[in-house]
Order: C-alpha cells, then sequence, then structure tokens
C-alpha cells in the first residue's frame, strides 16, 4: 500500500465514522493521515536517532493539563514539534520495529471499534477474527498442526503484546502443568497438610527451576522473578554456532536434577539476540521424549518470519513435540507493535492466555496487513532483507578483509563483526584466525575465556599475541564513535566476553544504499580509531 492508497483508506475510515454521530472530532484523523504520509516520506532525511538529553520533555509542556480542550491545531503543532519519533532506515541496532499503511489502518479501526474484547459474548467479532487469523499464520509459517484450533488437541493462537508477555504466559502455564502432574504421582499420606494446604507443594514449588541457554534473551530469566521461580543458563560452544544442543541441555538437566532441582520449562530459540543462532529443535526433542513434563517454548520473535519461506522448512523439524511457539509480527512481518503470535497445544478462552483481562482488537492489523500483503507479499519483503544482509556481509568478507572480522552470520539479515588489531606490517590478520565461514574460531573464543581470565587470543602474521581486551577495546570505540555521529545507528552485544557489533537489515525502508553507507562508515571509522591508537595500516 503506497501513500495515496493509505490516503483513500484512512478517508474512508473516517467518513464511515462520521456515520456513526458521537461527536468525535474526527477531523483529527484527516490531520493525523497527512501527518503520517509526511512522517513515513521524510523519515530517510531525519536524524537516526534522537539527539536530546534525558528529562528533555518536561520543560516544553506546561506544568499540568489545561482546564478547557483545546483546539486540534495546537495539539498537532506539539507532535511535530515536541514528540514524533520514527524508525529511520538507517536504524541497523537491536531488530527492526516496522509499521506500514495496512497495520495502521488496522489501528484506526480497533480504536473505533473499542471493546473489553476478554471473550467472545463482549466481542464475538474480536475474539473469532483473532482465531481465524492466527489459523492462517500457523499455515503460512508451517507450523505444526497441532498449533491450529482445529487440531484435536485444542491447539491454537492468541496475540500477546510482546515475546516476553508470551514467555511469562508460558512459563506460569508450565508451571501449574508440573505441579499438578507431579502432585498426582505422588503418595497422599507422605507429607501433612498445613492450615489445609499440602506441605508436598510448598517443597516442590522452592524446587522448580526454569532453563534457557545463555544466549536466550534476557525476558526468560525476567519471566522467572515474575513466576517465583529459580533460573539456570546452561552455556553453548562456537562449534555449535552458539546454539543449545540435545547433548548439552540433557547434561545439564542432569546435573540440575542431581541438585534437587525440578527443571519445568525452557526456552529455545529460532534466532537469538546476539547472532540468530537457531538451538538444534531436533536433538532437543529426542530429549524431551526423556522428560515428557518439560515445557519447551520457542522464542522466534524475529527470526520466526523466515519460516514463511520454502527453504527455511527444515527448521520446523522437532517443533511438533514442544509446547509453545511466538513470533512479533511487529518485527519483521510488517505490523505495527503490538502484535506477537503465540501458539500452544491448548486454548481454551483468551482472557486466560494473557496477564491483563482486557484485550485489544489486534487481530485486525493482522488481518489488513496479510490482505493487503498476500502471503507472496510477505516472503518476497523477507527474502529482499535476506539478500542485503548477505550482500553487506560479502563487502566485509571482500572489500573489508583486512580490517574486519566476521564473529557470527550472514544469517537471517544479521551480519555480526569486529575490528581487528593490525600486526607490524599493518595489513591485519590473515583469514588464519577465522573459519571457513569467515567466523571466529572455537579455540579464539573460548581459550579467550578459559577459567573466567581473559588470554591473549588473536594472532597476527607473525604469530604477535594480541589480546582479546585490546580487540574489544577497538571494537567498543568503533561502536560508541558511530553513534554519537548520528549518521547510523548500531548495537553492540558481548560473546563469551568478546565485544561485537551486530548490523540488521531487515527495517523495511532499507535498502543497498543504506547499507553501503552503513559499510562505507564502518571502514572510515574503524581507520580513523586505528590510526588514533597508532595502529594504522601501512600502505
Amino acid at each position: 500500500m503506497d501513500a495515496e492508497e493509505f490516503r483513500r483508506a484512512a478517508y474512508s475510515a473516517v467518513d464511515e465514522g462520521k456515520r456513526w454521530d458521537r461527536g468525535l472530532p474526527f477531523s483529527c484523523s484527516v490531520i493525523n493521515t497527512e501527518t503520517v504520509i509526511a512522517h513515513f516520506s521524510t523519515l530517510d532525511s531525519k536524524r537516526v536517532v534522537s539527539n536530546v538529553s534525558p528529562g528533555y520533555l518536561r520543560p516544553l509542556l506546561p506544568s499540568g493539563p489545561p482546564e478547557e480542550g483545546e483546539k486540534w491545531e495546537e495539539i498537532q503543532k506539539d507532535i511535530e514539534a515536541k514528540i514524533m519519533p520514527g524508525q529511520s532506515p538507517k536504524f541497523m541496532a537491536f531488530f527492526p520495529a516496522n509499521a506500514t499503511y495496512p497495520s495502521l489502518l488496522g489501528e484506526l479501526y480497533s480504536a473505533a471499534f473499542t471493546a473489553p474484547a476478554f471473550n467472545w459474548l463482549c466481542s464475538p467479532a474480536c475474539t473469532e477474527l483473532e482465531t481465524i487469523v492466527l489459523d492462517w499464520m500457523c499455515n503460512a509459517l508451517h507450523l505444526p498442526s497441532s498449533y491450529l484450533s482445529t487440531s484435536p488437541t485444542g491447539g491454537g493462537g492468541v496475540i500477546q503484546g510482546s515475546a516476553s508477555e508470551a514467555i511469562v504466559t508460558a512459563m506460569i502455564a508450565a508451571r501449574e502443568r508440573y505441579v499438578k502432574e507431579h502432585m498426582r504421582s505422588l503418595n497422599e499420606d507422605c507429607c501433612p497438610r498445613i492450615n489445609g494446604e499440602d506441605e508436598r507443594e510448598w517443597r516442590l514449588r522452592s524446587r522448580l527451576v526454569a532453563l534457557g541457554s545463555e544466549m536466550s534473551h534476557s525476558s526468560t530469566q525476567k519471566a522467572t522473578m515474575i513466576a517465583g521461580v529459580k533460573y539456570r543458563s546452561i552455556s553453548v560452544r562456537a562449534a555449535d554456532e552458539f546454539a543449545l544442543t540435545g547433548r548439552g541441555l540433557k547434561k545439564a538437566l542432569e546435573e540440575f536434577t542431581a541438585e534437587g532441582l525440578e527443571p519445568f520449562y525452557l526456552t529455545v530459540t529460532l534466532g537469538t539476540t546476539a547472532t540468530c543462532a537457531v538451538d538444534q529443535f531436533q536433538e532437543i526433542a529426542k530429549v524431551k521424549k526423556v522428560y515428557p513434563n518439560l515445557w519447551i517454548h520457542v522464542d522466534a520473535a524475529y527470526a520466526g518470519a523466515v519460516l514463511l519461506l520454502d527453504e527455511y522448512q527444515g527448521l520446523t523439524k522437532g517443533l511438533q513435540m514442544f509446547d509453545s511457539f511466538d513470533v512479533n509480527m511487529h518485527k519483521w512481518l510488517l505490523t505495527n507493535f503490538d502484535a506477537s503470535y503465540s501458539a500452544s497445544g491448548l486454548v481454551t478462552d483468551y482472557r486466560d492466555w494473557q496477564i491483563p483481562l482486557g484485550r485489544r482488537f489486534r487481530a485486525l492489523k493482522i488481518w489488513f496487513v496479510l490482505r493487503s500483503y498476500g502471503i507472496n507479499g510477505l516472503k518476497r519483503h523477507v527474502s529482499r532483507h535476506i539478500e542485503l544482509g548477505e550482500r553487506f556481509a560479502e563487502w566485509v568478507k571482500d572489500e573489508g578483509k583486512d580490517l574486519f572480522e566476521i564473529v557470527s552470520g550472514p544469517r537471517f539479515a544479521l551480519t555480526v563483526l569486529r575490528v581487528k588489531i593490525p600486526d607490524e606490517s599493518g595489513k591485519g590478520y590473515t583469514n588464519g584466525t577465522t573459519n571457513a565461514d569467515g567466523g571466529v574460531t572455537e579455540t579464539q573464543i573460548n581459550d579467550g575465556v578459559a577459567n573466567g581470565v581473559v588470554q591473549p587470543v588473536i594472532n597476527g602474521i607473525n604469530g604477535e599475541a594480541r589480546t582479546l581486551e585490546e580487540a574489544n577495546t577497538v571494537t567498543k570505540k568503533v561502536y560508541e564513535k558511530i553513534n554519537e555521529s548520528g549518521e547510523i545507528f548500531l548495537t553492540s552485544t558481548m560473546i563469551k566476553d568478546m565485544y561485537a557489533i551486530r548490523v540488521v537489515s531487515a527495517n523495511e525502508q532499507t535498502d543497498e544504499q543504506h547499507l553501503r553507507r552503513a559499510f562505507d562508515i564502518l571502514v572510515r571509522t574503524s581507520l580513523e580509531v586505528l590510526s588514533e591508537r597508532g595502529q594504522g595500516r601501512k600502505t
């Protein structure tokens, strides 16, 4: 949908609203339409991130609300002058937060059709459309049929506000299922009741532990704080591309069980935040057979979008053994926040599958996006950004081979890199410090953090030792200098005590020229930093 189509659709929505004659200021929506179009069309010319300081807004606004209502035109001026955020195509940090005209129209209608919507009776259309469009998404992503609302197991999907909410919800469901099943198997006479409550359950709950790999998003650990359970992290290896393996999971489960803990929940990831690693689902599914009461949740918040593509269907193998799955449509699938598709093998009522009771009509924006782009349109969108990411990585490997080394990727439009420290010749390191794919080797990383101590691990052409700490310092300085300039915006990550820079190309408006500009800025800034440190390359 282009700007003119959005303009016509938005005006049509407002005209339809006028017929309700509720005395609402519909002219506000007309003004908003033009502002939104102008905002979208000028994002590329704006600074990539704000340069204001914390607390900037309070001095610009009155100390309290007006006693009488103001004209919309006055409010509009403040939106443009004091608020107006947005994600520029030069924003290549974190993961994208895309918005499109069809999804904005869904928000407009959702606001107009406001309803509590916590059960079918409150809003039949809200409940039924959500069930239908999430079944569409289940099929589009080639997920197991057990996640469909029509499955014999009574599965289905629900729209959460975020992947973090989905994890909290899944973890609480997992906790209660585990306790219920465990208590059912115990001898009722083994422990006394105190004040009518079973002491066995107290003891069991105190031993519950949720698991994630060291590359899992922090939302899993945060969820354990909310759920009142313990958390343990499982280490991963560079040799496994930073993915959790069945072998690693089995070893951890045996260790935790030997400690007297009760592992009841595990987050596995399709596309970790640091490197977009994919945990070994098929291997983990085999372990699940030995631990049937272990709830396994798939966090596919960003990279789950690739399941639309035929070439990634192999990633779904093993998912039929897991309990829940989540992908954020507001990251890569052209739907504005908040639209997190969460599926499970059992859904009863939407109000029981989220933290709040009431809920918005979020299915509308997903419905609008699916109908406007079609599955093929979404496939083209995801494929284009994967191709852009691969092109960027080729520049790094070819033109930047003496200046950078790729830590991970390109994977799902993400490339993770770091700056090389040049040897005495001033030419930097050969590919001897990396693996066949240009990635950092197992020895570099694991030996570099042996026993928790940073060791010299990166060797130049002549075998001169360089410390991990020195490489980290240079890479961090490059990262900070780039973001201070405001030309592009990137994020960094720590991988096994190694500092690296992430470049993501999945912003909807990002194209090849933006990525080329980002690469040139990385080269220029890296050379500047190395020169400042007396480590510039010799010609």
